[in-house]
């Protein structure tokens, strides 16, 4: 339950920046036509492993997720040289949850079974949409149908954790398409096991924020992104899928994401490669976003990061609701919050947690706080009551 303690699992991030192309509503750290970076690049990862893993005292590591960019992009040998990095230099969980992000066109069943080799244990697959107009409207270079053969394909290679993203409200998309991608999602042999969802945000800088500017593309309207979130809640939790997490359900408990999890109970985590960000004790720390700048900074024996952050007491406490509030059916532990903030939740926010049940979005159950149904349609407005509340200060 949120938060956790300083001292519970911990995870690593691996940032992976390159693609093959950038899609248009993207504003991640990402670089198309840096290809030839990648060996370079993978060096620079182990060399940071294994220098973080002194600092940090050869710490246990229950997660590893490789995210980007497009890891899939890394060859399965990259892949566990810095795997093969991680275990020497932290303490490795047997049972650690391993996850790598994958196109769907960039992966085949042999590439996915030297991923599984090199000790990738869970795949997190870029479907987006299965309609062939909302693919072209978010750039995405990759039809349905190869969506669903990297699917099978990982599956035959052995895996038997498998997530699925997918977009909503991309400009176009209609009620009947949502539940259309939702029932060919499901439908597809082996069926995923995770799924995360996510309503569109079109970012200020990226090419489709310029087209929605210029009137080329009409973004969803507020009520109908409402609409599309609530046919998926009905849609998954009818079929037995538990609604975890804000964006995420899962088919079976046990496959929730683990590393994601430690983000939302406030925990700490490593951050490496380029534009990643950690966050280590009372610190927060950002990398140089370029791969080739990061990739210098750690040849010459630095860290690599460009700017960091110390969290005060007040910062901390409210990021714990903020994030944690996203755990549908944990929510944030009254003794768990104790313990790892010095003071009771009451004492903290208790005007403000008063008077957002008082409105109906936030309950008391069991010794935690938990967004109510109502609450979970505007969690992004309750998360802001607490980082604004000043009684946090």
């Amino acid at each position: 339950m949120a938060p956790q303690a300083l001292d519970a699992d911990f995870g690593i991030y691996v940032h992976i920046p390159f693609c093959q192309h950038i899609c248009p509503y993207c504003d991640f750290t990402t670089y198309a036509g840096e290809e030839s970076l990648i060996p370079r690049y993978v060096a620079a990862l182990t060399r940071a492993v294994e220098r973080e893993g002194e600092r940090l005292g050869h710490r246990r590591v229950a997660t590893v997720f490789f995210g980007g960019g497009t890891p899939s992009l890394l060859d399965p040998e990259q892949i566990a040289g810095v795997m093969e990095a991680i275990a020497r230099s932290f303490d490795l969980a047997a049972d650690a949850e391993i996850t790598l992000e994958a196109n769907p066109n960039s992966a085949d069943q042999a590439r996915f079974a030297g991923y599984r080799a090199a000790g990738v244990n869970r795949l997190s697959i870029g479907v987006q949409t299965t309609n062939r107009r909302g693919l072209r409207t978010l750039g995405r270079n990759h039809e349905a149908a190869d969506a669903q053969a990297a699917l099978i394909a990982a599956r035959r290679a052995g895996f038997d954790n498998i997530s699925l993203d997918l977009i909503f409200g991309w400009p176009g998309q209609t009620r009947e398409g949502w539940a259309a991608d939702l029932d060919t999602v499901l439908g597809w042999e082996g069926g995923p096991d995770h799924l995360s969802l996510y309503s569109l945000i079109i970012e200020p800088g990226t090419p489709m924020a310029d087209a929605v500017t210029r009137g080329i593309l009409h973004p969803a309207e507020d009520d109908l992104s409402a609409d599309l979130y609530e046919d998926a809640i009905a849609r998954l939790t009818g079929a037995g899928w538990l609604h975890y997490e804000i964006a995420n359900f899962t088919r079976t408990p046990g496959l929730h994401s683990r590393h994601n999890t430690i983000y939302w109970r406030n925990g700490e985590y490593l951050g490496l490669g380029a534009g990643a960000h950690g966050r280590i004790g009372r610190e927060r720390l950002i990398n140089h976003l370029h791969p080739r700048a990061w990739s210098d900074a750690i040849e010459r024996g630095e860290r690599g990061v460009s700017n960091s952050e110390t969290l005060t007491p007040a910062m901390e406490e409210g990021e714990s609701m903020m994030i944690g509030l996203r755990l549908l059916r944990e929510g944030i532990g009254e003794p768990e919050f104790l313990a790892r903030h010095g003071r009771t939740l009451d004492d903290a926010f208790g005007d403000t947690i008063a008077n957002l049940i008082e409105i109906g979005v936030v309950e008391r159950d069991g010794g935690r706080i938990r967004l109510t149904e109502r609450g979970m349609m505007v969690a992004n407005d309750v998360a802001e009551r607490f980082i604004a509340d000043p009684e946090a200060g």
